[in-house]
């Protein structure tokens, strides 16, 4: 399972600022059992935007919405249906990053925001096989990659643009890898903000990774549902 925890309001309410139609996704699946990303936490949010913006003044509409899964794209598709017919101009995902990473794929020209931050994963050791999307690394920047994890998949976690080694789109590593930073910069070229490149932001703080060892969450309205059951 993939664990998370809520952005601050603040971050987020910032992220859409200017925006005049917003969408808060949810997702029904991990996010949910940790009390982070489902239902709930959309409308709380929902309402937590509407009430900011209203004592602002500002004339925002914030339509909610929450799927089963957000990492599968059959339970997307009615979801970026609805967002394309209804004009949502920004989106808000609660998903995981692997959540945000898809919605940013399917909604090419609108622009995906987190609303949680991934921090790590647990769960099934078997079955099919997946492509690394998010790496959890506790710190969320999708916010400033155009919805592209750059730690997750540049071979080298680079987080200041393509390195000497990349080549007409693709990794160094050879094969159909693609360059993490070359699908970063060509979705914000299309969504208009590769402006936002050239703002120099802060060395990462890398202790929130896995890099201290195994991480732990606790959440004890969780342990006490579990304890009544």
């Amino acid at each position: 399972m993939i664990v998370a925890e809520q952005k601050p309001f603040g971050q987020v309410k910032e992220f859409v600022e200017g925006y005049r139609k917003i969408m808060v996704a949810g997702c029904g699946a991990c996010v949910t059992v940790c009390l982070v990303g489902g239902e709930a936490e959309v409308k709380v949010l929902a309402s937590g935007l509407r009430i900011a913006h209203l004592q602002e003044g500002k004339a925002t509409e914030v339509l909610e919405a929450c799927v089963t899964r957000q990492c599968e794209p059959e339970f997307n598709d009615p979801l970026v249906e609805r967002i394309r017919e209804e004009g949502v101009e920004a989106v808000i995902s609660l998903a995981c990053g692997v959540g945000v990473n898809l919605l940013a794929e399917a909604l090419e020209d609108v622009p995906v925001f987190p609303g949680v931050n991934t921090t790590f994963f647990g769960g099934v050791k078997e079955a099919g096989t997946w492509l690394e999307l998010c790496a959890g690394c506790g710190e969320c920047i999708l916010h400033l990659t155009g919805g592209i994890c750059p730690v997750a998949r540049c071979a080298k976690s680079i987080m200041n643009g393509p390195c000497g080694g990349t080549n007409d789109g693709k990794c160094e590593l050879g094969g159909e890898t693609a360059c993490a930073w070359a699908l970063i910069i060509e979705r914000m070229s299309r969504l208009g903000t590769l402006g936002q490149l050239e703002t120099v932001q802060p060395a990462r703080d890398w202790s929130t990774g896995h890099y201290g060892g195994p991480r732990r969450m606790t959440v004890e309205a969780v342990q006490a549902v579990a304890k009544e059951e």
